[in-house]
């Protein structure tokens, strides 16, 4: 999915419908900024208006991630090529949201003992609590991440 493609293909049936930006706005509900930026490929519609502007322009979803009208001998192939694209997008940010939170589990380990370490050798230190809300907030965390990839089974 290149987006100047698919921003360029917004604009050229948009035109083709004799649409202005600020009238496909209207239509959708959303600024002409936002159609704007579609165009100039610095973003891309949102999942939940995409049927009605595809509606609107009369175009398919296909279509519309490919950036470019797709014979029906073609259509397949592209279909299959733009959900292969969409799953890896969605892979990739699952990578990295779990890298977030592997490093704050990272932090959550490390900042514990650290923590229970500065209140046992100076008990008299009343401290700002940032230790235990780390460890608190990692521990939330590892809570999540481990319910979210582990399935517990009793036997």
């Amino acid at each position: 999915m290149n987006q100047e493609a698919i921003g360029k293909f917004i604009s050229t049936c948009r035109k083709e419908k004799g649409l202005t930006q600020i009238q496909l706005a209207e239509k959708l509900n959303i600024t002409n900024r936002a159609v704007s930026k579609w165009e100039t490929g610095k973003s891309c519609p949102d999942v939940s208006i995409m049927l009605s502007l595809c509606d609107i322009l009369e175009i398919t979803v296909n279509e519309l991630l490919s950036g470019e009208r797709i014979s029906m001998e073609n259509y397949r192939e592209k279909a299959e090529e733009n959900l292969i694209e969409l799953q890896q997008k969605k892979d990739k940010a699952q990578k990295s949201l779990l890298r977030v939170e592997l490093i704050w589990l990272a932090i959550a380990v490390l900042m514990s003992p650290i923590h229970f370490a500065i209140n046992y050798y100076y008990p008299e230190n009343k401290g700002t609590g940032v230790g235990l809300f780390i460890t608190l907030v990692g521990l939330i965390m590892f809570v999540i991440y481990f319910t979210k990839h582990y399935e517990i089974r009793l036997r």
